[in-house]
C-alpha cells in the first residue's frame, strides 16, 4: 500500500467513526444542557461551592461567574507551580519560575495549554494531575459552557436569562467529559500508553551514557488532553512520544477525541434551537473547510521535490516514521482547527506551504471544528456576519434563526472577530521591532519570522502548539504570549454573551418569502466563503512576509 492511499484511507475511517458517534453524542449533549434535573453528585457539588443551579443568569451574571472561576484557576494553578518544590510527589523537580508560572497557569486555564517547558523535567506528578489535569476538564467546560449560553440566546425569547454557569459547569465535567475521558484512557492504556505514578529511572547504554525516563499518570491525561482540545503533553514531544501515543492506531484514535465533541455540539446546537437542518448547516461548513485543508496539507507534503523526498515517499523531515506524512497532515490540521494545540510531529519541519497551512488554520479563529464550545460560538459569529452580508446584497435586515441581526448585534459580532488579530499583528510585530526577541529564534529569514508569527498566533487563538525552533521560555514571551491567552479567550467571551443577552431580549421574528434560508447548501457556501475572505483580508500580509514567502521562494 503506498503513502498516498494510506493517508487517504485514514481520512475516511475517522470521518466514519465521527460519523457514527455525531448522533448519539450531539443528542446526548443536549439533553445534557436541557435537563431540569439534577444528579445526586452535582448537588454534592451545588452544596459544597454555595450556588443555587435553579437561578437563572442574566449575561452580565454569567460572564462574571466565568471570570471568577477563571481567575480562581488562574491563581491556584500559579501558586501550585510556585510551591512544588515543597510538596510531595514532585520527584526532585524545582518550583517553577515566576514567568514561567504565570505563563502556564494562563494558558491551561484558558484552554490554550502552551507550555514553554520540558514537561517530564518540570513538572512533577502533583503539579500534572491536581493542577494541569484538572484545568484540562474545567477549561474545557468553560467553553462549552458559553456556547450553550449563546445557543440559548438563539433559542429564547423576550427574556435576558441565559441559565446557570454553575450549573453548565458542573454537567459539562460530570456527565459529558469525565465519562468519556475515563473510557477513552482505558483505551490508550490497552494500546501501549503509560499510566502510573513511578519515578525517574534510568534506562539503556548510550555512548557510554544513560537515559533517563520517568512515568506519570500520562494516559488519563492524553485523554482529556484531547476530548477537552486542551493539547499540553505530559512528555515534552507531544503525541510524537511514543509513551503518549504509542501507534497508528492510537494516533487516529486522538485524532477522534480532538475532533468528536466540537462536530456533536452542533447536533446539540439544532436539536436546542429547535431545528436539526441548521446544525447540519453549521456541521456542513466546519466538515468542508476541515476536508479542504487535510487535501491542502496532504498535497503539500506528499509533493516530490527532489530525490530525498522522492525516496521517502513525502516530506518526512520532523515526522514519526510510525504515523508517516498522511497521519502527520491529518493530525496537524486537526490541531489547528481546533484549539488543541498537540503534535505529532513538528510543524516547523513541514514545507514552507505546509507550514502556512497549520497558520492559515488557527487564524480562521479555530472554528473549523474549533475547540469544544469556542468553535461553535466562533462559527455562529461568523454565521451571523454571513448573514448581514447576505441582507446588505438585498436591501432586507437580515435576521438568523428568527432573530434581528441589528446594529448591536453586528457591533459586538465585529469587535469579536477584531479582537484576536489585533493580539497576534500587535504583539508580533513589537516582538520583531525591540532588540531581544529576535534573539530567540533559531532561524533567520521568511522562517524565522514564521517562528514568532506562529507564537502569537497560536496563544492568541488559544491554540498551544508551537512551530519549533523558537525559544518562548525567555521574560519577553513568557510574558507576551501568558497575556495573549488572557486577553485572546475572555475579551471574546464578553461579546460572545453579550451578544446571547441581546438575542434573548428579542421577540422571534416570522420567517418570510424574503428570509435567507440559512440551512440550505448555498448559506454554507456562502459561510465559507465569507470566513475565508475575512481571514485573508486580515492576515495576508503576515502570511507573506513568512510561509507564502518561504513556499514559493
Amino acid at each position: 500500500m503506498g503513502p498516498v492511499l494510506a493517508g487517504v484511507l485514514q481520512l475516511l475511517a475517522l470521518m466514519a467513526a465521527l460519523a457514527l458517534a455525531y448522533v448519539p453524542l450531539g443528542t446526548y449533549m443536549a439533553k445534557v444542557y436541557t435537563s431540569e434535573k439534577h444528579w445526586r453528585v452535582e448537588k454534592w457539588i451545588y452544596k459544597g461551592i454555595g450556588a443555587n443551579p435553579d437561578t437563572e443568569m442574566r449575561w452580565a451574571s454569567y460572564l462574571r461567574g466565568v471570570l471568577a472561576f477563571s481567575a480562581a484557576g488562574v491563581l491556584f494553578l500559579y501558586l501550585l507551580q510556585r510551591l512544588q518544590g515543597s510538596l510531595p510527589g514532585s520527584p526532585g523537580f524545582s518550583s517553577i519560575e515566576p514567568a514561567q508560572a504565570f505563563n502556564t497557569a494562563a494558558s491551561f486555564v484558558t484552554n490554550t495549554n502552551w507550555q514553554s517547558y520540558y514537561g517530564e523535567q518540570a513538572m512533577g506528578h502533583v503539579v500534572q494531575t491536581a493542577g494541569l489535569a484538572v484545568q484540562n476538564f474545567v477549561s474545557a467546560v468553560v467553553g462549552i459552557a458559553v456556547a450553550v449560553a449563546l445557543v440559548r440566546g438563539f433559542a429564547r425569547s423576550r427574556t435576558g436569562e441565559l441559565g446557570n454557569f454553575w450549573a453548565d459547569l458542573v454537567r459539562g465535567t460530570v456527565r459529558v467529559l469525565v465519562p468519556v475521558a475515563a473510557i477513552a484512557a482505558v483505551v490508550l492504556v490497552a494500546c501501549g500508553a503509560l499510566q502510573n505514578f513511578s519515578g525517574i529511572h534510568e534506562v539503556g547504554q548510550f555512548m557510554g551514557g544513560s537515559q533517563q525516563w520517568n512515568g506519570g499518570a500520562v494516559a488519563s491525561q492524553e485523554a482529556i488532553k484531547e476530548l477537552g482540545t486542551n493539547g499540553g503533553g505530559y512528555f515534552n514531544a507531544n503525541s510524537a512520544h511514543p509513551f503518549e501515543n504509542p501507534t497508528p492506531v492510537t494516533n487516529l484514535f486522538e485524532i477522534f477525541l480532538i475532533l468528536v465533541i466540537p462536530l456533536a455540539l452542533t447536533r446539540a446546537f439544532g436539536l436546542m434551537v429547535g431545528s436539526v437542518k441548521q446544525g447540519y448547516a453549521i456541521l456542513a461548513t466546519m466538515v468542508t473547510i476541515w476536508v479542504g485543508f487535510v487535501a491542502l496539507m496532504m498535497w503539500t507534503e506528499f509533493a516530490h521535490h527532489g530525490p530525498a523526498l522522492q525516496a521517502a515517499g513525502g516530506a518526512m523531515e520532523g515526522k514519526e516514521a510510525r504515523f508517516g506524512v498522511g497521519g502527520s497532515a491529518l493530525f496537524g490540521v486537526s490541531t489547528t482547527l481546533t484549539s488543541t494545540g498537540a503534535v505529532d510531529s513538528f510543524h516547523s519541519s513541514f514545507t514552507g506551504l505546509g507550514g502556512g497551512i497549520t497558520m492559515l488554520g488557527m487564524m480562521l479563529g479555530e472554528i473549523a471544528p474549533g475547540g469544544v464550545g469556542s468553535g461553535l460560538y466562533g462559527m455562529l459569529i461568523m454565521a451571523i456576519i454571513a448573514v448581514f452580508i447576505a441582507g446588505l446584497m438585498v436591501g432586507r435586515t437580515p435576521e438568523y434563526l428568527g432573530k434581528k441581526i441589528g446594529a448591536r448585534e453586528m457591533k459586538l459580532a465585529a469587535c469579536y472577530i477584531l479582537v484576536t488579530p489585533a493580539l497576534v499583528l500587535i504583539f508580533t510585530a513589537a516582538s520583531m521591532a525591540l532588540r531581544t526577541p529576535p534573539n530567540s529564534m533559531l532561524n533567520s529569514g521568511a522562517h524565522g519570522f514564521s517562528e514568532v508569527l506562529y507564537a502569537f498566533t497560536s496563544a492568541s487563538n488559544n491554540n498551544g502548539s508551537a512551530f519549533a525552533g523558537l525559544n518562548a521560555n525567555t521574560d519577553w514571551f513568557n510574558t507576551t504570549t501568558g497575556l495573549a491567552m488572557l486577553l485572546g479567550r475572555f475579551v471574546p467571551m464578553v461579546f460572545v454573551l453579550a451578544l446571547a443577552g441581546s438575542l434573548a431580549e428579542q421577540k422571534p421574528v416570522p420567517a418570510t418569502a424574503g428570509t435567507l434560508r440559512t440551512e440550505k447548501p448555498l448559506f454554507t457556501g456562502l459561510l465559507v466563503g465569507a470566513i475565508l475572505i475575512i481571514t485573508g483580508l486580515t492576515y495576508f500580509p503576515a502570511l507573506a512576509l513568512g510561509p507564502l514567502a518561504e513556499g514559493l521562494a
